[in-house]
């Protein structure tokens, strides 16, 4: 946000109109954000993949922890970049900044809250090992410094806070000027980037904790706590990770948790500032890398590398792009992968061939079972997908290509192909559009031009409707054309060929 408001007014030259524009993007981003909500468009969260939320977890642990390395290596001069090559490269060339005892407290208290961390969860009844170590390292370390002077020493400390709460700020808003496509724009894009990345998180915990999340929900909560937030002097904000992580390192199971937590801050702003003010920064980050780092999960990495590697592929991206670019770049590539991947999955459809498990009616893939033969004359098809106008082309030739190869095949063996019927199993074919119909019309003309015959195969309701409708010379819709199973049509055309070459004979 302040990077686009910058680009037309300056924070250090005009504050107050700076101010003014950053509320009113805010007011805009909690208006599209919760107008998709209202307009049933929570679907779009489903584009996060469980690889996705895997790789956004890992590389948004990872990143959150090295920002800590401000804290745990008492830094002053560090960068605000989220990027590994900016932190790391902040980190070796401040080496003149790092204290000693800040390095030393960091370790101390990061080792206790890793082992109270490891007493939860090996013994879930002593959870409230792990819950409390929290805040009794916050009170140790605060007593420690109050009682050492350790902040002469290097020891960087919270210092003194503005007590009190936001005051209001819905006389700033301003919905008119020359701004206005300034703020409506920075609005519009902060608050798709604040979603992507509230929403990633909301999915990282709902599948740690085995919940759903509703994104509908989800978008008109984030807009609405956004609204609000512009009348309270508040900037776009999101479900931030690192709180989040705190939250369930702590065991907190519902949204109670959230109310006690802004009680809490309420009175804490309001009465207990100055008991903070010794309390080390070291501390603090100490306790988010103890509760981010359980956050990696690299069984379920290797498993997703053992089941789909165009999955890990996805995982990987996110990982890598949360990792080196940015959080919303890092999703967007991942997200941007899984899409491509289902424009595959649309234009290109599996189309198999069936053959008969000797003994029995049953007909299933050759590749996969081994003791399935072929049934001379019959070239037996399953399509594994709807058609449609995306992949009727593929399919034509796709369909095509195993006629060539079953004729080349036979012709190998014999002089002439004995291929009369190609059956089309539709079991899987769950839709079909207009150009889905013309495509197997156009397929049943082209079999007849190559003396084959076309045969359908149990073809759903919707798939039969539409079939009907279209079908008025009935064409697909005739007896020896259409039947319930694969075993009942190749039973009944066989009797059709012996026929044929009885009466030939």
């Amino acid at each position: 946000m302040g990077s686009m408001l910058r680009q037309e007014v300056s924070p250090t030259k005009d504050p107050t109109l700076f101010l003014q524009l950053a509320f009113t993007s805010t007011f805009f981003a909690g208006v599209f954000q919760s107008s998709l909500g209202i307009l049933r468009l929570g679907f779009i969260i489903d584009f996060l993949s469980k690889a996705t939320l895997i790789g956004f977890m890992a590389g948004a642990a990872i990143i959150v922890s090295l920002q800590q390395l401000k804290s745990l290596l008492g830094i002053v001069h560090f960068t605000n970049e989220m990027g590994l090559i900016p932190v790391l490269t902040s980190v070796f060339h401040t080496t003149r900044e790092w204290s000693w005892q800040t390095i030393l407290m960091g370790f101390c208290f990061l080792v206790f809250l890793l082992f109270t961390r490891h007493i939860g969860m090996k013994k879930p009844k002593l959870f409230w090992v792990s819950a409390g170590a929290p805040l009794l390292s916050v009170i140790l370390s605060t007593l420690l410094v109050f009682a050492f002077k350790a902040q002469r020493h290097g020891i960087s400390v919270i210092g003194k806070l503005q007590e009190g709460l936001n005051p209001p700020s819905w006389n700033m808003l301003h919905f008119h000027g020359s701004h206005l496509g300034l703020v409506i724009k920075t609005g519009l894009v902060t608050g798709i980037i604040s979603l992507t990345e509230g929403i990633a998180v909301g999915r990282t915990f709902a599948a740690l904790k085995k919940y759903q999340v509703d994104g509908n929900k989800e978008m008109i909560a984030i807009g609405l706590m956004n609204v609000v937030g512009s009348s309270t002097s508040c900037y776009v904000t999101t479900g931030a990770f690192s709180r989040s992580a705190v939250n369930h390192n702590a065991g907190a199971k519902t949204a109670v948790s959230n109310i006690v937590m802004a009680v809490t801050v309420m009175v804490t702003l309001l009465f207990l500032m100055p008991l903070f003010q010794y309390t080390p920064n070291v501390v603090l980050g100490a306790i988010i890398i103890t509760a981010v780092i359980g956050l990696i999960d690299i069984p379920a990495a290797y498993l997703i590398w053992k089941i789909d590697k165009f999955d890990f592929l996805v995982m990987l991206c996110a990982f890598l792009g949360v990792l080196f670019l940015s959080v919303q770049e890092g999703l967007a590539i991942a997200v941007g992968l899984s899409i491509f991947k289902i424009l595959l999955q649309v234009t290109r459809p599996k189309t198999v061939m069936l053959g008969n498990i000797p003994g029995t009616d049953i007909f299933r893939n050759l590749h996969h079972y081994k003791e399935a033969m072929k049934i001379p004359g019959f070239l037996i098809l399953s399509v594994e997908a709807p058609i449609n106008f995306a992949n009727t082309t593929y399919l034509n030739e796709r369909i095509s290509r195993w006629i060539e190869e079953y004729e080349a095949e036979e012709g190998e063996i014999k002089k002439q192909s004995n291929l009369k019927f190609v059956i089309l199993d539709m079991s899987a074919v769950s839709a079909i559009d207009t150009s889905g119909v013309s495509f197997l019309k156009d397929l049943k003309k082209a079999m007849e031009n190559k003396g084959l015959e076309l045969v359908l195969v149990n073809p759903l309701s919707e798939v039969m409707e539409k079939l009907q409708r279209a079908d008025e010379e009935r064409d697909f819709t005739g007896p020896d054309c259409l039947y319930l199973t694969v075993g009942e049509a190749v039973a009944s055309l066989s009797s059709v060929i012996k026929g044929q070459t009885s009466n030939h004979v």
